[in-house]
């Protein structure tokens, strides 16, 4: 071949080359391993609390699961929806998650001006649990069941207060649940979050407080306050001898607050789908069981398809509840 012939192929065989380049970029592109950089988990709450100990073991867990590391984010305020916003707004490459739940994706867009919608701006990736209602009282408190409670409420309702960390939050929605289905009035006692509603409870301040297992628990072992009745469908394994509303003649209370695992929307399908496996993988594990149950949470499955269906009629019943209530923010 002659120099000249070899000369006049070169820009043809550069722009070849050049092609396969540019097409070869977008598929090293699609095919970078995920996580490439150590998954945040945003908890939309302080430290400290349950919902905090949930975003630390499920975000360890499924670290490791998926060969690289997790760290947790609490971001507080407005009633867990500044967590959830700031997830919602995150890139959707999978790497930052919210631990949301009955507040982040039913009662606080039902409640505040949510700068996100709960069901459009979320990928469900998996339910990590559900925790019943227990109802509880002062461990020197003069009711020694919920007959007691609701007699004495009935007698005189402005007597009878129930004490929750804010309106609009769960123990609230539990408590004028439960006022509505007995058919009996009690006084609310919103507080400011925090354990404030729990250090009166035990202070004799307030009479009773519908709260969740993940909190109730830790107070029940430490002997600081007395269970009335279970919000589940059978009693707790950890709480033998403590009726079931339904036992007590309440088979209509169907509350409990749940934790679920969520990415931004338009998070790309095959990592939704890691995140998906790796948290049902995590949630498998006999540890995270093991200390789900001690928070009072029945482990859930992690399937990003029962979550999705579950969200919708979730919304429409606590936004329904918040109405009928008349629950006004704060």
């Amino acid at each position: 071949m002659s120099i000249t012939k070899a000369l006049s192929r070169r820009p043809i065989l550069g722009a070849i080359a050049g092609m396969a380049l540019a097409c070869a970029l977008p598929l090293a592109h699609a095919q970078a391993p995920f996580p490439s950089k150590p998954i945040t988990m945003v908890v939309p709450y302080p430290a400290g609390g349950a919902n905090d100990m949930l975003g630390r073991l499920i975000g360890q867990k499924m670290g490791e699961a998926l060969g690289g590391s997790a760290v947790v984010d609490n971001k507080p305020g407005a009633g867990a929806l500044l967590g959830a916003g700031v997830v919602a707004r995150a890139p959707a490459d999978g790497h930052t998650l919210l631990v949301g739940g009955l507040a982040t994706h039913a009662a606080s867009p039902n409640l505040l001006k949510a700068d996100y919608d709960p069901l459009k701006d979320f990928e469900p990736i998996g339910m990590i649990g559900r925790a019943p209602i227990i109802i509880i009282t002062a461990t020197d408190s003069p009711y020694k069941s919920l007959k007691e409670v609701v007699d004495a409420a009935r007698k005189d309702p402005q007597a009878i207060m129930y004490g929750s960390s804010g309106n609009g939050s769960p123990l609230h929605l539990a408590g004028e649940l439960f006022l509505s289905i007995a058919k009996v009035n009690m006084t609310h006692v919103p507080y400011k979050g925090g354990n404030a509603h729990i250090i009166d409870l035990i202070g004799g301040r307030v009479p009773v407080i519908f709260d969740t297992a993940t909190n109730s628990m830790p107070l029940l072992r430490g002997g600081k306050v007395r269970a009335l009745a279970v919000g589940s469908a059978t009693r707790l394994h950890e709480l033998p001898d403590v009726p079931t509303l339904a036992e007590l003649g309440y088979p209509q209370f169907e509350f409990s607050a749940w934790y679920a695992l969520f990415a931004p929307a338009k998070t790309p399908a095959d990592v939704s789908a890691k995140l998906s496996a790796a948290l049902a993988k995590t949630l498998k594990l006999p540890e995270v069981a093991s200390k789900l149950n001690d928070l009072g949470v029945t482990v859930g499955s992690g399937n990003a398809g029962e979550l999705r269906a579950f969200l919708p009629p979730e919304y429409q019943r606590v936004g329904n509840l918040i109405k009928t209530a008349k629950i006004k923010a704060d």
